[in-house]
């Protein structure tokens, strides 16, 4: 069978979006077994938005690198700033960094307990027939494990939920 001229430029597209959607999977998966991953609290946003689907938006919510994990308070403050982002221990924390540093993340808002929210939230899909994975019985709290990407926000990998501050997080069974 021999292709034409216009069929064979819709077959050279179609192999060029395959290729971008084959390197765009090799580069997630590749930051995911090379970069440092970790744990982090969050702050539900908003579970569903009809025109992306079905999926949970959520705010980060960081220890300050240095303070005491028992030091998480209630309400959230206006001061803002930059942070990066680092794993030790298997929990994603937080440096405080000056504005233009590569890599540097905005906070939404901070504690004067040493927690900061980051001011873009994550989105995680979850599948059409699953529970929503963010609306907790109390005392549990929703967790994401994240890969911290050498820029940009971190990507979600899996969902787990604690109570009573345990750590790490049980990871959560969605489907």
């Amino acid at each position: 069978m021999k292709v034409q001229g216009s069929g064979r430029r819709g077959l050279i597209l179609g192999l060029l979006q395959a290729c971008l959607l084959l390197s765009l999977g090799a580069q997630l998966l590749t930051d995911r077994a090379l970069r440092p991953r970790g744990w982090a609290r969050t702050q539900p946003v908003d579970p569903y938005l009809p025109i992306r689907g079905r999926y949970v938006s959520l705010r980060l919510r960081l220890r300050l690198d240095g303070q005491p994990a028992e030091a998480d308070s209630s309400g959230l403050g206006g001061s803002r700033g930059w942070v990066s982002l680092h794993s030790r221990g298997g929990e994603v924390l937080a440096q405080a960094v000056p504005r233009g540093t590569p890599g540097a993340l905005r906070v939404r808002s901070s504690t004067p307990a040493g927690w900061v929210e980051l001011q873009q939230p994550v989105a995680f899909f979850i599948p059409p027939t699953g529970p929503d994975p963010s609306r907790r019985p109390r005392p549990e709290r929703v967790w994401v494990e994240v890969t911290l990407p050498e820029r940009g926000q971190p990507r979600p990998i899996r969902l787990g939920v604690t109570a009573d501050e345990q750590f790490p997080p049980r990871p959560l069974r969605l489907g």
